[in-house]
């Protein structure tokens, strides 16, 4: 962390009277007693002694300890896995974990607070973590070959050296540990040929990382199929000389440095896919082919005998396999049949490792899924887990969702765990942060059911930077970037009582020249134009909106260009948890002269009104001139809060122009030309902001093509929806 001077000259302060050892060259120094030898307490041990600067001094007699900071693992009666305790007594501090984890999780705490309060402000605390696993999911592009369903995009192409480069893995596993998650969900269409040599199949190993330089489709099948054309793979190049066995050694050597995080992975598919396979050995795509079948199962157990660290292994029934006219069942039965003995085949062998099965309820029903797989349920050294798609694609949308109600999962799984999937399909280019939001969101998951949540994306891939012009730090990691985000999640998930002070704490050290407070307030305000916005226009699945661009496929935008026009909205529906009027609704209350409860679109376009002109009033004063960043930071702020005005008009425009249709007063319609015409002002103005700081246009895997300056075309075209008689 970044640290003020005036933190130097506090804790040199405090130490001239507290925490000395006795020898006198180091009599200034903190004894620090570390008992756990374990990398993941050297870790923490290590941010520490980096909170400290030079006055530090490591011991190990414990036993004539009366001062200083011992750190020990002890499983206390109130810590839970991973908990811990910081406790003072006169001019002892005592970090204690229920494990290895805990320990490193409160030594990392006091490590901040040291960085933020100096030793005078370290407080007592006790944790134990909210969810019990917490993690990315990662869609990972490993070669041209073996996709994930996020490589046909500007996100996967950018991104494939990079899920080779060791260098990029230590910093986001770092970053991860601090921000408190503690596992890596990878999830590809078929990643056989680039992480394992098969017994029987050896021949698909792929030797080398390819992508492809040919002509991409802007939009391919949502469902993964079709990544294996011509167009893509005839055109290959070579991005890393690298043999199957040293791809092996190399995911070995990340899935380690990860356990020493408290960090685990798994691997998680879509199905049925054999990218990769190059038609060998007779293995497709069919459900019915006896050679997949056997290929599948071989693959998971090599799986986890190639990776002693591997935790799990998830999957999902569906994508490719419900075109070939099977039912849930015939899904199910193959899914038994492959990846249910694969990983048993890998439990019998080895009795003593502890595995992780996780089963994504998609396309298939929760009681049909414990039936069928009870016998990996009832394994001992095999944790089954469900996994549910709890917010569909966009978790900035409502801090309540319906999803798992709507199609009774927490009854038909029956006291059985899932993990919860947060999709965030929504922010990829501008920096987002609501703690509020979060806090409440988290706090709202049916908790009795939940073995923990994962956060990521479909669209986007959590890599390295590429859209950023001239950054700071050229090519830094997106969880760097959108460090707060991905921060509050984190920490949040880990622990949602943690308040705004401390998050205010955190903005005050990363950005000492600007009020904290203020930052906050105007970050959090502008955030929460994505879920009051998503909120009303709702369209629940990747592809069916992306805020950013006011884009999506065009099929569910209703045009040909994929543009969400102020007929798209006033057509399209609100999210169910949303509290908020259609428009439709509201036309047909005014005219029966009517009320309701909920949010009526003009309360909803005034609300974005009030968060975007509150966050810009609040940044007016700021003064980012000596830090990048901040400078980034507050032009996202300011960004997002003209797009939350462009919305806010095009709300009020499109309920207008809905009025004007029912009663033809002329009044109603130059309302909705006013509104409209302003509306364009501010995407005018938002696009001009934005690409001050980002490439345009981008290309992503489930909306195709988003280009700022076309799109102010169709912008101006709803001027002329407006204009038009109907």
């Amino acid at each position: 962390m970044k640290k003020k001077w005036f933190q130097y000259f506090r804790v040199l302060l405090v130490i001239t009277s507290f925490l000395f050892v006795s020898c006198s060259n180091q009599d200034k120094s903190i004894s620090i007693y570390p008992t756990s030898n374990e990398p993941k307490v050297n870790f923490a041990l290590e941010e520490l002694k980096s909170a400290l600067g030079e006055n530090y001094v490591l011991l190990n007699d414990t036993i004539k300890q009366k001062q200083g900071i011992l750190l020990k693992v002890e499983p206390l009666k109130n810590l839970k896995k991973e908990g811990f305790s910081i406790k003072k007594d006169k001019n002892k501090i005592s970090v204690i974990g229920y494990d290895a984890a805990g320990l490193m999780y409160g030594s990392l705490e006091l490590a901040e607070q040291i960085d933020l309060y100096g030793f005078e402000g370290i407080q007592e605390i006790t944790r134990n973590p909210y969810m019990e696993m917490r993690g990315p999911k990662f869609n990972i592009p490993l070669d041209v070959r073996t996709p994930s369903y996020s490589d046909a995009s500007d996100a996967g192409q950018n991104n494939i050296p990079v899920m080779w480069d060791f260098d990029f893995w230590i910093d986001y596993i770092d970053t991860m540990a601090r921000y408190r998650y503690n596992y890596i969900s990878l999830w590809s269409l078929h990643p056989f040929p680039s992480l394992v040599k098969v017994p029987g199949y050896e021949d698909i190993a792929l030797d080398d990382v390819q992508r492809s330089t040919g002509k991409w489709n802007e939009l391919y099948n949502l469902n993964g199929i079709g990544m294996g054309a011509p167009e893509i793979l005839d055109n290959p190049e070579i991005v890393k000389k690298i043999t199957i066995d040293e791809k092996i050694a190399f995911w070995r050597k990340v899935m380690a440095y990860g356990k020493d995080r408290n960090i685990d992975f798994h691997f998680i598919t879509w199905n049925i896919f054999d990218y990769g396979t190059g038609g060998k050995y007779g293995i497709t795509d069919k459900m019915d082919n006896e050679i997949t079948k056997d290929y599948f199962r071989k693959s998971i157990k090599q799986l986890f005998v190639t990776y002693p660290d591997l935790a799990g292994i998830g999957l999902t029934t569906g994508e490719n396999m419900g075109l070939h006219g099977t039912t849930a069942e015939d899904r199910e039965n193959w899914a038994y049949d492959t990846y249910a003995k694969g990983i048993m085949d890998a439990a019998a062998e080895m009795p003593e490792r502890k595995f992780t099965f996780i089963h994504r309820q998609h396309q298939t029903g929760a009681k049909e899924i414990a039936e069928k797989f009870k016998e990996v349920i009832d394994a001992k050294n095999i944790e089954f887990l469900y996994c549910f798609k709890y917010a569909k694609a966009h978790i900035y949308s409502a801090t309540e969702q319906p999803y798992h109600e709507q199609d009774n999962f927490m009854e038909d799984i029956e006291g059985m765990k899932t993990i919860w999937g947060l999709r965030n399909d929504d922010t990829f280019y501008f920096r987002w942060g609501a703690p509020d939001f979060v806090r409440e969101f988290i706090e709202n998951i049916p908790h009795e059911v939940a073995k923990g949540i994962y956060f990521g994306s479909d669209q986007w891939i959590w890599g390295r930077d590429f859209l950023t012009k001239n950054p700071e730090t050229p090519n830094q990691l997106e969880v760097v970037k959108h460090w707060y985000q991905w921060l509050l999640w984190g920490r949040l998930s880990y622990d949602p009582t943690l308040s705004n002070d401390k998050f205010s704490d955190l903005l005050a050290d990363r950005f000492p020249n600007v009020d904290a407070n203020k930052l906050l307030s105007a970050w959090q305000q502008a955030s929460m134009v994505y879920p009051v916005t998503t909120g009303f226009h709702w369209g629940r699945l990747d592809f069916q909106w992306y805020i950013e661009g006011c884009f999506s496929h065009p099929k569910p935008a209703e045009t040909e260009t994929g543009f969400h026009d102020v007929n798209r909205f006033i057509t399209l529906g609100t999210h169910p948890k949303s509290g908020y009027q259609t428009i439709p609704d509201y036309v047909n209350m005014t005219l029966a002269d009517d009320t309701t409860s909920l949010k009526t679109p003009l309360q909803v376009s005034e609300k974005l009104h009030q968060l975007a002109d509150g966050a810009l009033e609040t940044i007016k004063s700021m003064d980012a001139s000596k830090n990048k960043e901040l400078q980034y930071t507050i032009n996202d702020i300011e960004t997002v809060s003209y797009l939350g005005k462009y919305y806010a008009h095009k709300i009020a425009g499109a309920t207008y122009v809905a009025l004007y249709r029912e009663t033809k007063d002329e009044k109603h319609q130059q309302k909705a030309i006013d509104e409209l015409t302003k509306a364009l002002g501010f995407w005018e103005s938002y696009t001009e902001k934005a690409l001050q700081q980002n490439k345009n246009p981008l290309w992503t895997n489930r909306v195709g093509i988003v280009d700022w300056n076309q799109i102010t075309n169709w912008v101006k075209d709803d001027i002329e929806i407006a204009k038009k008689d109907e």
